[in-house]
């Protein structure tokens, strides 16, 4: 069965967006973007909350365009444009790039989804995820700490009551400091 991982970046203090959504201080090299190209590759499809899809979908799709585009990049262009993208929205009408809008996360729909063949489904967007911990429906956490402490912007885990366990699978340093922590979820005992 496929697997709902959350991927994300997050600064030393916890944050994934700085002060007015600021995202310039993630270090993303070409060796790190080559991680998340031979990774993403695989996946079934993005799960994205409206903002996250609106921002992906302003720069990908001609990404690979660009004279000054790396390697990494064009790459990443290509699978973003052909990966199937799901968009959680109340508001969004419509969506260009193999994309279909769903309204609401509902367990039972996303049991379905998981059942399909293919690659793991991975969420982007921490309002998303929320809505995905609140189902406890997340199997496994990618976090991609970066080196940087940003004092203030947005927390990637916001105060709830939900407690969920995870274990230690791999943790793997890259040379610009980044370092990837992945968790999953323990076996039901």
């Amino acid at each position: 069965m496929r697997k709902i991982v959350f991927m994300m970046s997050v600064s030393l203090d916890g944050y994934f967006e700085g002060p007015d959504h600021d995202l310039g201080w993630q270090l993303i090299s070409d060796e790190l973007h080559s991680h998340f190209n031979e990774w993403l590759a695989t996946a079934g499809a993005f799960l994205d909350g409206r903002v996250t899809y609106e921002l992906m979908a302003s720069h990908w799709p001609t990404a690979d365009q660009d004279p000054a585009a790396s390697a990494p990049t064009i790459e990443f262009a290509r699978i973003w444009r052909d990966m199937p993208k799901i968009v959680f929205s109340r508001t969004l009408e419509q969506a260009g790039w193999n994309t279909t809008i769903v309204r609401e996360v509902v367990p039972e729909q996303i049991a379905k989804l998981k059942a399909r063949p293919g690659g793991d489904l991975v969420i982007g967007g921490s309002v998303l995820a929320s809505a995905f911990w609140a189902h406890d429906l997340i199997d496994e956490l990618r976090l991609y700490v970066q080196p940087v402490l940003l004092g203030r912007g947005r927390l990637l885990f916001q105060l709830s009551d939900v407690k969920l366990s995870f274990r230690l699978a791999e943790v793997r340093p890259f040379a610009n400091g980044v370092v990837l922590l992945r968790y999953e979820r323990p076996a039901p005992s």
